[in-house]
This record gives C-alpha cells, structure tokens and sequence, in this order.
C-alpha cells in the first residue's frame, strides 16, 4: 500500500501543477550532531530515530550544513538512531529515555567512519542528485538518472537547466548561443553542425556528468561568450579488474538501440582502460514553410517535407597511465570514432499568386550519405613537486578526421495541371573534407603561502581543414562539372595562448585576478577562386572573482571576463546546400570574430539556494540568420555580423525534500536578449524581447531498489537575431530498478510523454514573412539494462588532455 501511495503521488505531479508550502513546526527537543573523521559536519546525512523497545521506525530526519539534526517526540520511552551517509558505516547511538513529553535531549556528537567498499556495496550507497550547484559551475549527473537512459548526449543537454536546443540543434545556454562545447575538457574543434552530428551519435550511457560554466576563469580558453558546457565521459576509477556493459533498445515512429562495453585493469604499477559503444539510430524529421517573396506581384511558397535520417555510430576509447612513482605518472590515450549514415528527403513546394491559389509546383527529393573517421592521440604527464600540493602538467595531442559528405538531388516542376514545365532536373554533390589538429599544453599550479595560490599555462593549436565540394548536374544524361557551384576551401589557423590566474584567500574574502593572453593567425583560401582572408591579431582577456561570506548561511560572488568567439568551420565555408532551389545555405568567408563582456553577481543561500543576475554585451555578434534572395525568390540561411548583442539575466535554484522519498529541483532562468544591425542586407535590424526557461526535475523513491524521476520543461517565445521562436515545452518520465545484489539496473524511460516539443518559427526580419513549423521525432520509449561486474579497491588515475579548444569546429 505504500508503494501504491507513492505512486499516485508521482502520477498526480505529473498531472497537475500545484505550489508546496513550509508549515511551521514545533522546535524538537531530541537533537544531535553529525561528523565526519575530520570532525566537520557531514550535512544531508539520513538520521533514522527509532523505539528501542522493538526497533520500529518513529521518524527520519536529514542532517543541515552543520551536521545538526533534530526530532520533535513528545511520547514517553526509549530511543535511539541511525546515522548512515555515503561511503561511511552506519552509526547507532546509545539509549535515551523519556520520562517527561517536556523533556529535552542532546544525543551529542557522532563521529561516521569511512567504510572500504567493493563494488556491490558502494552501488547500494551512491545515489546523487540529478542536478547538483557548486560554486563555480552547475553539475548534470547523468549516470545514475533513468531518464536519461538510452537517450543521445544532444537529447541530454535538452534536459540540462538554463540550456536549449532548437529543432536545427543550435545550442544555447542563458537565451545564447556561442557555447563551447567539451568533452572531458577538451574541446571539440568541430563545426556546430558537426558537434551537433557527434552529439547525437554519443550515447548517455557514455557520460558520466554535464558540468555548465557560465563564467570560466583564465585557465579556460577564451571562446564561448554564453560559457562552457564540458561533457564527461565514464571513468572506472577502481582497481583491480572490473567494468560494466549496458543495452538500450528505444522506439517512438521509428527503431533505435545501443550497447557498450567498458573495462578497467589497475595494478601498482600500470592502469589498463577501454570502452567501446555501437549505436543505431533513426530520426523522422518534419518541416513546413509558408513564406510570401515580395514582388509585383507578390509570390507565395507553401512548402511541406520530411526527412528520415538513419545513422550508424561507432565510438572507442583505449588508454594506459603508468606510475612512475607516487609523484610522476605518464599516460597514452587513444579515442576516436567511424560512423555512417543517410538521409532521405522529400519536399513538395506550391506557388501561385496566394495561398489559396496554386499555378505551379516544384517536387524535390534527395539523398544524403556520410561517412566520418576521426583518431586522436594524447600523451600525458603529470607531477607533484610538493606536499602543499604544486604540480606541473603536460600534454601533447594529434588527431585527424577525414569526412566525406554526398548529395543526389531530383527536381521535377509542373504547373498545377500535372504538366511538367521542363525536364526532371538532377544534380549530386561531393564533399570530401580533411582536418589535421596538434595541440600543445603545460599547466602549472604552486601554492606561495598558506592563502596564496598561482596557476600558469602555456597553449598552442595549429588547426588545417580542406573541404573540397565537387558539384555536377546531369546533362544529356552525362554528369558535368557544376562550375557555379564546385569550389575548395582550405583553411588553416594557429593559436597561441598564455594565462596566469592568482587567488588570495582571506578570513572571509576570496580573490582570484587572472589574465589569459592569445595571438591568433588565421587564413582562409576559396582556392577555385583565389579568393584568400587573412587575419592575425592580439588579444587580452582578463577575468576576476570575489567570493564573500557574509555568515553561515550566505555567501556573495562576483565575476567578469572577457572573451572571444572565432567563426567556426563551417561557417567560414561559403559552399552553398540546396534543399531545394527556393531554400537554401551558405557560409560566409567574411565573417570576423565576436567579442563579449560578462559579468556575475551571485547569490547562496544554506549552500544549495542560488540567485545568480548578470549582463554581457557581444560586438560583431555571429548570428544565424534567415534572409530573402529577391533574384531567385528564395529564403536561405547564413550567419553574419550584427553590430551588438545585449544581454541580461537571472537564474534561480530552488532544490526541495518534500518528503524522504520525494526530492525535486527547480531551475527558473529568466533573460532579456537584444540584437542590433545598422545595415543587414540593405535593412537596419533591432529586436528585443524579455524570455524566460522553466525546468523542474523530480525524484522519487518508491521502494528498495525502485527509484523514479519526473522532469518538465517549459521554455517562453523568444526572438533571437532575425528569427523569432514560440514556446516549447515538454515532459519526461523514467522508472528504475536495481536488482542482482545491486550488480544490475533496469530503467524505462519515455521523454516528451504528451510529443509537444517542436520547433514553430516566424520572422524577425523587417519586410520578410514566413512560418516556419518543424517537429523532430522526439516521442520516444526506451529500455536499458546495466550490469557491473568487479571489483573496487582503489581510485585509478584519468587523465583530461590537451586539445581543449580545438576540435569544436569539426565533423564527425
């Protein structure tokens, strides 16, 4: 019955919306203290008060900041209670006696005593929130949430507080886009088409946390005006041998499935590690357009088509770290990927003199291939050089991707009638792209005094990339070279950095100034035209952070950097893609780079309540934007450089215990995003609008071993550039079981339980008018089982590596 009435309160949230209130409860009169070995308080320990008569339960508390805890019992007898927290053995206390319901108690301090585990018994005790506020960053633990399971590392991000990601899987973080995006610290060097291709191809069973820096310090590289969002991958840190393997099977419109493999091999001397996971994925994808081309008379578009991607992935990593002695320790990784897919579309478009009228017809089809490699090699080593913790790091990096891209494309026009105006025309493309990256880095880290710390760096990156589009068309059923259309595009860049950080600490002040230096070399060759854009510049970018403890209970915080975004690859690229000849996309080779000031004030409350407000300004924003060709009366795509973005927000963080079964998160970001253009193809620009994004993350435990969660989104209209975007909302449940001495899970998941989530656009563009309407396949059921097997006896070493920056801007 219990069971039962957990249930249907998880299915009346899920249901209904309601508001929880604090009632005002008597002071308890049984209280204690909690401590760990080093005698500080443990807080959020489980305290479990029970009648010593006959051991039943009487009432459960949580321990606060201090460690204290407390319990109002007004009823005669004997007592006393358990203490249990993770990773320590759970502590009984002596007996108490009630002689009088007045009476009051002091149990004292409890000292918990760590506990050596193997792994069947840690996974009993390791449950952690999904979303966790530090002081720095937000974490997204990803590994222990049934919702999650099954899902693609993009569909995660979704999920992720103060993030989006739109139906074109352009990510943005606080209302905005320019994150950069990492993988275990390194970043990516990808394009954001590309990042967004790798994103759907990882698998959440692959990650073990979501870590989102709004305000990064010196030590980070300087891209990414909206912050960093650093995706890490599982890492066994046991040793000895042991390791787990996981399946999911998932299904909405259409099939997908994925499995992996990880193990780990620890002896005293040498660490063995490796994963492999295979993926299988298929993803429906449809978009209408309704758009009017201005002219006399004016034309109108009514555009209607789907597209069905199927994908193959598959993902590796190998690697072995080898200690030297206790203070030197050397490392090789080796990572990669090879994965393939198609895509194939169809698109029908009426024309006519409106849109009740039709006098013409363009019916397009395509079919899209690719096939991606990519290997990265990193070697490592790291050193102690004293007890007070310095230590020198270093790492040295290649990796090298080949991609190759093919297109087939039919285009059949016809009067209303059914008469073809002309022949059926055919053209296919070619796109094979090549991209080197080496990275070096040395980090460096001492501690002056007892109060003072310094951190020092230096980076370099020597980044090629060639992507040559070898376009024709079927003429006279002969395919010929498309000369209007064919090109190659070489681009090569290089960067070198310097950074210095240095933090003093004071009684309640803490101060850290630092100072990051890059030199940027960059060129750009249309190599069909001749056409070269060379860059080279200096720049500075400074950041500080105060944190002030202003009591217990309260602490103040304050951040400002400065930092830069370089126009990815693809971007750059001025290679057109067709979806059909009204609807296009094309890069731009102009475009400079975008430079933001953010600044932070924050707010903490009991070390769990957060209030964060901030402002940055971007000049020479990189935007996409959606503009008209008048010539061919087409819509096409492109990013541009708008004069400025302005930005202000604020983002609070309430997490809730309701109930001991019943936790829950809620995240509320709230942000008004303007953008300002004197000159956008003939046209000054100038939106504003105040937004804001609602996600609330529920947990529930149902029995031993039955946990469930519930999450809800909820994100306002919003206008971004030359586009403005509806609301979008949705909700996703899981259910998991542990069973197999804790050894194995089994979790199901639903996301987007009511399929509301789609991405519904108009324009912000003065003079242009279109809807857009597209709605990915993202009502999906999945199923997941995990088994771990070995044993734990001590953590092992990982290594992050050097190419931090790098590969971002790249395919996969």
């Amino acid at each position: 019955m219990k069971i039962l009435y957990k249930i249907s309160f998880i299915i009346f949230a899920a249901c209904s919306s309601g508001s929880l209130f604090a009632q005002t409860s008597p002071q308890p009169n049984l209280k204690g203290i909690i401590l760990n070995e080093q005698k500080k308080p443990v807080d959020y320990a489980t305290v479990v008060l029970y009648k010593a008569a006959d051991s039943s339960i009487v009432k459960t508390s949580f321990t606060d900041q201090n460690g204290v805890f407390g319990f109002n019992v007004s009823a005669k007898g004997t007592y006393f209670y358990k203490a249990s927290n993770m990773g320590y053995k759970t502590f009984k206390s002596k007996t108490i006696t009630l002689t009088d319901e007045n009476q009051k108690v002091d149990f004292g301090s409890a000292q918990l005593v760590s506990s050596t585990q193997d792994l069947k018994e840690v996974s009993i005790a390791v449950t952690k929130p999904l979303i966790e506020r530090k002081m720095d960053k937000v974490v997204m633990n990803v590994s222990g949430s049934s919702i999650m399971t099954g899902s693609t590392a993009l569909e995660v991000l979704q999920k992720a507080p103060g993030v989006s990601v739109d139906q074109n899987d352009n990510i943005s973080m606080q209302g905005k886009q320019g994150v950069l995006i990492q993988l275990d610290g390194k970043q990516t060097y990808m394009s954001s088409a590309d990042v967004a291709n790798l994103l759907r191809n990882m698998q959440s069973s692959e990650i073990e946390t979501i870590e989102l820096i709004t305000n990064p310090s010196s030590k980070y590289d300087a891209a990414g005006n909206s912050g960093i969002i650093n995706i890490k991958t599982k890492k066994n840190k046991a040793g000895g041998t042991n390791g787990s393997l996981n399946a999911t099977a998932g299904y909405g419109k259409n099939f997908r499935g994925n499995t992996g493999l990880n193990l780990n091999h620890r002896t005293k001397k040498l660490n063995l590690f490796g994963n492999y996971n295979y993926g299988k994925t298929t993803r429906e994808n449809i978009i209408t357009i309704d758009r009017i081309s201005n002219g006399t008379p004016d034309t109108y578009f009514m555009q209607a088509g789907s597209s069905l991607r199927k994908q193959q992935n598959n993902n590796f990593k190998t690697g072995l770290d080898y200690f030297i002695n206790k203070n030197n320790t050397i490392g090789v990784l080796v990572n990669g990927y090879f994965n393939h897919g198609t895509e194939a579309s169809k698109n029908n478009t009426l024309i006519g003199p409106s849109f009740q009228k039709v006098d013409s017809t363009l019916a397009s089809n395509s079919l899209q291939t690719n096939k991606y490699n990519n290997i990265s090699y990193n070697l490592n080593y790291k050193s102690i050089l004293d007890t007070a913790g310095s230590e020198i790091s270093a790492d040295f990096d290649y990796s090298k991707y080949n991609g190759n891209d093919g297109s087939a494309y039919e285009n059949d026009y016809m009067f209303a009638n059914g008469n073809r105006i002309r022949p059926v025309n055919y053209t296919r493309n070619g796109t094979p792209s090549k991209i080197d990256i080496k990275t070096f880095k040395i980090d460096y880290n001492v501690s002056l005094s007892k109060t003072i710390k310094l951190e020092a760096g230096l980076k370099s990156s020597w980044v090629k990339t060639d992507n040559d589009l070898q376009a024709e068309e079927l003429v006279n059923n002969i395919w010929q070279n498309d000369v209007r259309r064919s090109n190659q595009f070489v681009y090569d860049e290089n960067v070198n950095a310097a950074y210095t950080n240095i933090n003093k600490q004071f009684k309640n002040t803490s101060i850290q100034l630092g100072l990051r230096v890059e030199q940027t070399n960059s060129k750009g060759n249309l190599v069909t035209t001749n056409t070269i854009v060379e860059r080279d510049y200096f720049d500075f970018f400074p950041t500080l952070f105060v944190q002030q403890t202003l009591s217990k209970n309260n602490q103040l915080g304050f951040s400002y950097s400065r930092r830069i975004d370089r126009p990815s690859y693809d971007a750059l690229n001025p290679f057109v893609y067709y979806l059909d000849q009204y609807t296009y996309n094309k890069g731009n080779p102009f475009l400079k780079p975008q430079y933001t000031n953010n600044m932070e004030l924050s707010y903490t409350f009991m070390q769990k309540y957060m209030l964060s407000v901030g402002y940055s300004r971007t000049n020479d924003v990189i935007t996409e934007v959606l503009l008209p060709d008048s010539a061919q009366k087409a819509l096409f795509q492109t990013n541009e450089n708008l004069a400025k973005n302005t930005s202000y927000n604020a983002n609070l963080n309430i997490p809730v215990q309701v109930a001991k079964w019943w936790s829950m998160n809620n995240n509320l970001n709230v942000f008004y995003l303007s953008f300002e253009a004197p000159d956008l193809a003939g046209v000054a620009l100038k939106t504003g609008k105040t937004s804001f994004q609602f996600k609330s993350q529920q947990n529930f435990i149902i029995a031993s071993g039955l946990t469930a969660e519930l999450n809800g989104s909820y994100e306002s209209p919003l206008d971004y550039g030359t586009l403005r975007i509806k609301s979008r909302y949705s909700i996703d449940a899981g259910l998991s079981k542990s069973f197999l001495d804790k050894k194995a899970s089994l979790k199901l998941a639903l996301s987007d339980i009511f399929n509301t989530y789609k991405n519904d656009i108009s324009s912000a563009y003065p003079g242009l008018k279109y809807e857009v309407h597209q709605k990915n396949e993202s009502q999906i059921g999945r199923i997941s089982f995990t088994y771990r097997f070995g044993k734990e006896i001590k953590p092992a070493r990982r290594r992050s590596t050097g190419s931090e920056d790098e590969q971002n801007r790249m395919k996969n």
